[in-house]
């Protein structure tokens, strides 16, 4: 099999579809319709807010934190398993189509929760965040393949700005279904449901697009079992890791400061219903407005990247965001609440496209097994959202307000500024393998 060859447009769209296919699930079901859609299942005149979950009386936000984090501490426990194996067997693409299709499904399935199917709605939401976040390691971990490093900072930007217009265009096509419901002679919680059914046929159809694109993975050997050389592929990536310093800071700093961000991301639709007490067609219009500055910032971080390095750029943005969890805390409705949302938008983008491209960068510029290594930044990524978004559900059971969650974010974005100090701040690495 030829190599890949690197910077090609063609493959470089490709992989930008993907970003293209799976965000409207970011967006629509995690963030826009379906946390809006189970809060009104779950809210009753009998329970009030909590939900009877397998005999269990939970109030409905933690019930919705819990399933997050048990969605992420799945796919941390699968994802090096997988990835290692995908390396060695060069069974990329197939282990991404497997988790794009269970996802994709997943969330069609979601069209028959109602409020006598809460249980299964749960399991399918679980199920569909399983198959979108296994997916995305294997996405992830096409960048070094396909591009040379100093492009990854452009591409990765890229990709990203492809998922937010891709989700936008899809969440205003439900939203209209759902304003003009009357109009079209269906009621509003089918027109919901219905926003996931298209969720999952998007995915899956606009995934097809991508997976034409991309390229084969090299199988390294046909001898041996496939989970015993996969595991031993795992192990002399994780033995590589413990050679490169500054891949080991970062990843630290990135596990402290994803908390935040990816907690923010997932709850904050729950945040402003609960604490804000904003009306929905506020909420929508605000998801709106942080999905379109987003793009603005994913390349506003990238061109700040290349005047002062990456590790100088993402401080900057995790210092925005302590001032964000600041802001949080004393919020209230009206304009300081979009100013907020605002904030929220650019620096969210531009973080999570400059962490994807910063962790390419550290690593060797010379190996093959990236799926492996992107495994490691998954785990961590995946472990984060787990302690984040628990925690955050913990601290609102105790106290009973979810402004006292914020304090917590800001106390993990102050500790990952201190690993990502550690870090020289460059636009290029050239990290080489471990002796």
């Amino acid at each position: 099999m030829q190599p890949t060859i690197k910077n090609d447009p063609k493959i470089i769209n490709a992989w930008c579809t993907y970003d293209w296919a799976n965000s409207v699930y970011s967006l629509t079901i995690t963030t826009a319709i379906f946390p809006e859609y189970f809060l009104g299942i779950t809210t009753n005149e009998t329970n009030g807010n909590l939900v009877d979950f397998f005999g269990f009386l939970i109030p409905n936000t933690v019930l919705y934190s819990w399933s997050v984090s048990i969605v992420f501490l799945v796919a941390a426990i699968l994802s090096p398993f997988l990835t290692s194996i995908a390396d060695y067997s060069g069974l990329k693409k197939t282990f991404m189509k497997i988790s794009c299709y269970t996802g994709a499904l997943a969330c069609a399935a979601l069209y028959f929760l109602n409020a006598q199917t809460i249980e299964f709605g749960v399991l399918a939401f679980v199920l569909a965040g399983i198959g979108y976040s296994s997916s995305i390691v294997f996405y992830n971990s096409y960048l070094p393949e396909i591009a040379t490093e100093d492009q990854y900072d452009r591409i990765s930007a890229k990709g990203y700005t492809w998922g937010y217009i891709g989700s936008v265009l899809l969440l205003i096509i439900n939203l209209v279904c759902l304003i003009f419901h009357e109009k079209i002679g269906i009621t509003e919680s089918f027109a919901a449901r219905l926003s996931f059914l298209t969720v999952g046929v998007w995915w899956l159809g606009f995934g097809q697009l991508s997976f034409a694109g991309l390229p084969r993975a090299q199988q390294k050997n046909n001898t041996g079992h496939m989970l015993t050389n996969g595991l031993r592929e795992l192990n002399k990536v994780w033995n590589n890791i413990k050679k490169l310093p500054l891949l080991q800071r970062f990843l630290v700093g990135f596990f402290f400061y994803n908390m935040g961000v990816q907690t923010v991301m997932y709850l904050a639709p729950l945040f402003a219903k609960e604490v804000i007490h904003i009306e929905t067609e506020s909420l929508i219009a605000t998801i709106l407005l942080i999905q379109l500055v987003a793009i603005a910032g994913a390349y506003a971080l990238n061109k700040l990247s290349n005047k002062v390095g990456n590790t100088h750029a993402l401080i900057i943005g995790v210092v925005i965001w302590i001032i964000i969890c600041c802001m949080g805390y004393v919020v209230q409705p009206g304009l300081s609440f979009f100013i907020l949302a605002g904030s929220i938008g650019f620096v969210m983008g531009g973080v999570q496209s400059l962490s994807r491209a910063t962790y390419s960068k550290l690593m060797p510029v010379n190996t093959k097994d990236h799926a492996s290594y992107f495994s490691f930044f998954d785990v961590v990524d995946k472990m984060s959202i787990v302690l984040g978004t628990f925690s955050y559900g913990l601290i609102r059971q105790i106290t009973g307000d979810m402004r006292n969650s914020l304090i917590a974010l800001g106390i993990y974005f102050v500790i990952s500024i201190f690993f990502l100090r550690l870090i020289p701040s460059r636009q290029v690495y050239d990290t080489q393998m471990p002796e």
